[in-house]
């Protein structure tokens, strides 16, 4: 079946693991896809930094839905957090109905934290929410490594962390 694994990446962290999973499926592979690019592919793999509370640029799936039906779909969400039910049940809750999560293959995989390659928007952002964070009188301990990660970047990356997807989609050709 013809595959394409689909991203956008603002701080590298989801390119890697886009590269990875093209690799290990020998499959084209599209940075900031548009319509066109997905179109005329059975399984479309598309993966985003998690940000804000949402999937940088699920929108391109999300929008058409419909016009994707018939094809297998795979979303992976990339972001910082160690990824516990108690985050990623909530957010995939926001980006995909319960009848999407049903159909479309979903998976969380972690990256890493890097604020000198933030851009100027998501500075503004993070920097409001470091502000808030050193006001917290008992921080958890998730809260006190994002504080230390704004001074000493840090790569959570790992090939492995790929062979969940890999597999759903071995499985589900």
């Amino acid at each position: 079946m013809k595959t394409i694994v689909a991203y956008k990446s603002k701080t590298g962290y989801t390119k890697r693991y886009a590269q990875w999973i093209a690799e290990e499926l020998g499959c084209d592979i599209k940075e900031n896809p548009t319509f066109s690019d997905i179109s005329d592919y059975d399984i479309v793999i598309y993966g985003g930094g998690m940000y804000v509370g949402g999937l940088n640029g699920v929108k391109l799936i999300t929008k058409n839905f419909e016009k994707l039906s018939g094809k297998k779909l795979v979303l992976f969400a990339v972001g910082s957090n160690p990824g516990a039910d108690k985050d990623i049940i909530p957010f995939w809750n926001r980006i995909l109905s319960p009848e999407q999560q049903k159909t479309v293959g979903h998976f969380y995989l972690r990256g890493g934290f890097d604020f000198s390659k933030c851009g100027k928007g998501d500075k503004i952002l993070m920097s409001m929410l470091k502000m808030r964070l050193e006001k917290l009188e008992n921080p958890s301990e998730d809260e006190k490594g994002l504080l230390e990660a704004y001074d000493n970047p840090v790569d959570f990356t790992d090939k492995n962390n790929i062979s969940g997807l890999i597999a759903f989609i071995k499985n589900n050709q």
